[in-house]
């Protein structure tokens, strides 16, 4: 019953959504609307392209994440780096899935947006990971100082 009343929303949203704070299934439809469900309630409340912007937002994250990755030469970081990618955007489309009726309900969070300190937590460090990555240029190549003769 939760996956229809998720498809509801989303229906009910139609292009341009009811507004912020206006969802209707939030109330008593849908049983963990700020966990597992938020993005059938994003897109009740900001309708279709408010759903288009949060998959956008995820697009323009996995692409930043490849560009960080690519530049780097130490497979370690490309690895982990790449899987960090995967397991962040992999988790979303997940998310994403299951609300449109995709996949079976499995109650997998969206991440940054769920309610839930945990995740959200696990979710912000790796991020910082990859920021930490991003912050060394590897493809200039560290030239030492010439010593001064005495």
């Amino acid at each position: 019953m939760q996956s229809c009343n998720g498809l509801f929303a989303l229906a009910s949203g139609g292009w341009w959504g009811v507004g912020l704070g206006q969802s209707r299934q939030k109330y008593s439809w849908i049983p963990e609307a700020h966990n597992d469900y938020i993005f059938a309630i994003i897109g009740e409340e900001l309708g279709l392209l408010g759903t288009l912007v949060v998959v956008a937002l995820f697009g323009i994250l996995a692409v930043a994440i490849v560009r960080t990755v690519m530049r780097r030469n130490d497979p370690f970081v490309r690895i982990f780096g790449g899987s960090i990618m995967v397991w962040i955007i992999g988790q979303a489309f997940v998310n994403m899935g299951v609300v449109t009726g995709l996949l079976p309900v499995i109650g997998v969070p969206l991440p940054f947006i769920s309610y839930g300190g945990s995740a959200l937590t696990i979710t912000l460090a790796a991020v910082g990971v990859l920021l930490s990555f991003a912050r060394t240029d590897a493809k200039r190549p560290k030239v030492p100082k010439k010593a001064k003769r005495a």
